[in-house]
């Protein structure tokens, strides 16, 4: 479903008219700077400053209210004590302004008061029907329009210039860092938003209005909380169908995760990884700090991110070259085994004491033979293995002829259509690059990382732009059992998942010792007896579980222990499971919840009663594909056992990833009965053999229970 973006925030955006209340004659004040702004950056609209104590401000004629103003303002910037915001709100709606940037505090940020007031503040805005950018928002700027409705002081600084780059944050600082970054770059910023509490309108609403701006390149995002995240979901999809890149920066990695709930799945997957798995079904790349999040975004304008493997090394230090390839494996970015053929003209055109290997090491003689460079790069174009280039130049003094390294470069990625990027610790040397159009890093270490999350992300958002023509395949709603436990008992989970098409253990539900009995005989004798009840999901921690009973008075035993045991807990016995004894080559655990923003969440992971202690597991949201599943596997660390080592032949990962979906299409399918599923462990061997659903439990939504 395409979600449009609401156009009241996007004429905040691009307003061409602005109201400011709470003006001032101060630059220096909240209510003072904005205006200063809109005045110095060439904003050609109208500005209404509101201020019922004067009649000039900043040598604009002002108003003492709204009611004054000869025309209806877009947007009106809120720069007020907290106790009149409200009064305000209501006249700007009187006025039917569609948005306020509310830069006011005291609110949602200072306690449960604030909290209060804040809750009270969109309830009055959304019966008026209007927009709140804020409260305790930094504000909006357009650098393209100079509708700079913001008070940060770095734009005094710090000179903005338009570009194809949207800035969304929650925190004021950490929209203006990036800025900053960018700006030192070269780079020029069209958007600037810093939300503040996001009340109203959320960072991810914002930058679903800013990404219809055809000509925005790159969305860059600081987040909090992530409450919103279809409108996330749908600005990534606009973004990419245009080739454009979002890069975000979610605050929350340390947290420790959500309350741990009954089942594993609760326990382990917090709200960070689930975000973590929203992020990368939406081909959002998820920077680890304000760094990360600007370091490629001259590479992303220079070419759209695409998937890549392969990066030759060049520079005129043997050194650098060694550091780079040692990077470049740290990330696992393979450098291309260069053609014998390519070798071959690259000797012809090197000294002989050159190394004609990747990482080229074009030596000391690039100082004398400038012509080598240019010869260099077109002969490595030739090698059709090679995706990227990374070119070394620690040093560039007197005698380089920098000039035309830099325009040999923008040449050779233009012909190529390559990415091809620079790292030069000296400034003069990387001005010169990046004048000629080439991405420029001062350290290699900068310049690795950047073509490793171009590519890596160009994969991500070629896999999120075919995943969103797959579409979610529900299962046949079936019918629970009707009980008021909050938990299925085993029994009852498995025949669900038998239903589901899950391959599950054989067994049968005893309710006598002579019944275990002949189950024990029509299973082969070689079995493993649980005791069976709703009220009890996890069952070894009891001593309700024995494996391998050999014998009749084994099996009577164990029916009486779990008899005991089960009466000691004062629980309901619904009887003793009696299961068919299967073994394989691993075991996996499957778990399944339901995320009340991201939906149906699946978690896959090493297998058996350590799950938790190794967390060792991946999270896909549904709908995901079997395909996407073995690719999410491969990473896990236990990845190399499972493609088989020492002469074994591989698991089988089909029946890991036909289980994994089915259980997320029952679970999608049932999101008022089912809150999650424990299938742990998925017994599976090799290849082509059979797999066992063993032990599961499916929690029901407390309201159904």
């Amino acid at each position: 479903m395409t979600i449009s973006p609401d156009p009241r925030l996007r004429t905040a955006l691009v307003p061409r008219s602005i109201a400011v209340i709470g003006a001032t004659e101060d630059p220096n004040k909240v209510g003072g700077r904005p205006l200063h702004y809109i005045k110095r950056f060439g904003f050609s609209g109208a500005v209404y400053p509101i201020n019922p104590r004067r009649k000039i401000i900043q040598g604009m004629q002002a108003y003492a209210s709204l009611a004054e103003l000869p025309e209806t303002p877009d947007v009106a910037i809120v720069a007020v004590g907290q106790d009149a915001v409200a009064d305000v709100i209501e006249q700007c709606a009187t006025q039917a302004i569609a948005c306020v940037i509310l830069m006011s505090s005291g609110f949602g940020e200072t306690g449960s008061a604030g909290v209060q007031r804040q809750t009270a503040l969109v309830q009055q805005a959304r019966r008026l029907g209007l927009r709140l950018v804020g409260p305790n928002a930094q504000g909006v700027a357009n650098f393209h329009t100079g509708a700079v409705m913001n008070f940060s002081t770095m734009f005094m600084e710090i000179e903005p210039e338009d570009g194809p780059v949207a800035i969304i944050s929650q925190s004021g600082a950490a929209s203006v860092m990036p800025y900053a970054m960018l700006r030192e770059r070269g780079v020029g910023v069209r958007y600037l938003i810093a939300s503040g509490n996001d009340a109203d309108a959320s960072v991810c609403e914002l930058a679903l209005a800013a990404a219809v701006d055809p000509e925005i390149r790159v969305i860059l995002l600081y987040i909090e909380s992530l409450a919103d995240p279809a409108m996330l979901a749908e600005t990534a999809r606009l973004a990419i169908s245009r080739g454009a890149a979002v890069i975000a920066l979610k605050a929350g990695r340390s947290v420790h995760g959500a309350k741990a709930a009954a089942s594993h799945t609760g326990a382990m997957v917090n709200d960070d990884v689930v975000v973590e798995a929203f992020f990368e079904r939406h081909g959002i790349w998820r920077a680890a700090d304000v760094h990360g999040l600007i370091n490629a975004v001259e590479l992303y304008l220079a070419l759209p991110p695409r998937p890549a493997d392969s990066l030759v090394v060049m520079s005129h230090s043997g050194a650098v070259g060694v550091l780079c390839a040692d990077a470049a494996e740290t990330l696992n970015l393979p450098l291309t085994e260069l053609a014998p053929a390519v070798v071959r003209n690259l000797a012809d055109i090197m000294p002989s004491f050159a190394t004609a290997q990747n990482p080229v090491d074009l030596t000391a003689s690039l100082m004398t033979q400038s012509g080598m460079y240019a010869a260099t790069l077109n002969t490595l174009a030739t090698d059709p293995q090679a995706d990227m280039f990374l070119i070394g130049v620690p040093v560039a003094g007197p005698g380089y002829d920098v000039q035309g390294m830099a325009t040999d470069t923008a040449t050779f990625a233009a012909n190529t259509g390559k990415p091809a990027v620079v790292s030069a610790p000296q400034v003069s040397v990387r001005q010169i690059f990046r004048e000629a159009g080439v991405p420029v890093f001062a350290h290699e270490t900068d310049a690795i990382n950047a073509l490793h999350q171009w590519s890596r992300h160009g994969t991500l958002m070629q896999q999120a732009s075919a995943r969103d023509q797959l579409e979610a395949a529900a299962a046949s709603v079936l019918a629970l059992p009707d009980r008021t436990s909050h938990f299925l008992s085993e029994d009852e989970s498995l025949a669900v998942l038998a239903r589901a098409d899950i391959p599950t253990v054989p067994y049968l539900l005893c309710r006598n010792a002579d019944e275990a009995l002949t189950a024990w005989r029509a299973l082969g004798q070689d079995v493993v007896m649980k005791a069976c009840s709703a009220h009890i999901p996890h069952k070894s921690e009891h001593g309700l579980v024995f494996i391998g009973p050999n014998s009749e008075q084994q099996i009577i035993d164990a029916w009486k222990k779990c008899v005991q045991r089960v009466a000691a807990l004062q629980v309901p016995f619904d009887g003793v499971i009696v299961a068919r004894r299967v073994s394989g080559r691993r075991e996996f655990a499957l778990g399944v919840r339901q995320d009340p923003a991201f939906g149906t969440v699946v978690m896959i992971g090493d297998g058996g009663k350590y799950v938790e202690a190794l967390r060792d597991f991946v999270v896909l949201l549904h709908p995901f594909s079997q395909d996407d599943v073995i690719a999410k596997l491969h990473t896990l660390r236990i990845a190399p056992i499972l493609a088989g080592v020492r002469g074994e032949a591989p698991i089988d990962l089909d029946t890991v990833a036909h289980t994994a979906v089915a259980l997320a299409r029952l679970a999608a399918s049932h999101p008022r009965d089912i809150t999650s599923i424990d299938l742990n462990p998925l017994i599976v061997g090799d290849t082509g053999s059979a797999g066992w659903a063993v032990d599961a439990v499916i929690e029901r939504c407390k309201e159904q229970a």
